[in-house]
């Protein structure tokens, strides 16, 4: 929240403002130290039970829809080409937007993705350390580094790309930097399909 309302972390989308990101911020910036440290007390006794997103390997994707800053299948039905994306969609898009804790969710990923984030986050590669040299073994956090496992790909792929380019540039945050620079999009994809689809 502190790199929210520093500037340090924003949205590395480039077009029109991310609803989402805007609305951390705002959050961040007119929050008392206080309220912070209540809401931080708060999250950190929540626990995740499941893997956030089923994560499915495949070419071709039922047909989706951008909606309220997140794909949903479309009505019609048909399907798509996956290509190099992962696409997150809820089971059911009412209890998504009911925000109900039961939600579920199926992150649909390029074929090998899985395998080849495992090679990565457990190996390494070149100049990029192993995740779990950092975020331990399972990729469930070491002191004050955050778990990723189970974690919505989604997202894990977002923050890759704001360390890549700069968008999430607090103290904390530069040996990330370093370690996504050489990584190319399909690497993020793999380690953020890897990471999504371990056991919390």
């Amino acid at each position: 929240m502190a790199a929210f309302a520093s500037g340090a972390r924003r949205s590395a989308w480039t077009g029109t403002a991310y609803l989402p990101t805007k609305l951390m911020i705002q959050s961040a910036t007119h929050a008392t130290v206080e309220d912070l440290a209540a809401a931080a007390a708060y999250f950190s006794m929540l626990a995740l039970r499941q893997p956030r997103a089923q994560v499915i390997e495949t070419n071709r994707i039922p047909k989706t829809r951008p909606v309220a800053w997140i794909y949903a299948t479309t009505p019609v039905g048909g399907d798509e080409p996956l290509g190099l994306r992962i696409i997150e969609v809820p089971r059911n898009f009412e209890l998504h937007e009911l925000r109900d804790p039961k939600a579920e969710y199926v992150a649909y990923v390029p074929l090998g993705s899985i395998e080849a984030g495992r090679r990565l986050a457990t190996e390494g590669r070149g100049s990029t350390p192993p995740c779990a040299g950092c975020h331990g073994p399972q990729l469930l956090g070491l002191g004050s580094v955050p778990p990723i496992a189970g974690r919505s790909p989604t997202y894990l792929l977002r923050q890759l790309v704001a360390y890549r380019t700069g968008a999430r540039a607090s103290e904390a945050g530069l040996p990330m930097r370093q370690v996504v620079e050489p990584l190319e999009l399909a690497d993020m994809i793999a380690v953020a399909a890897y990471a999504g689809s371990l056991p919390p």
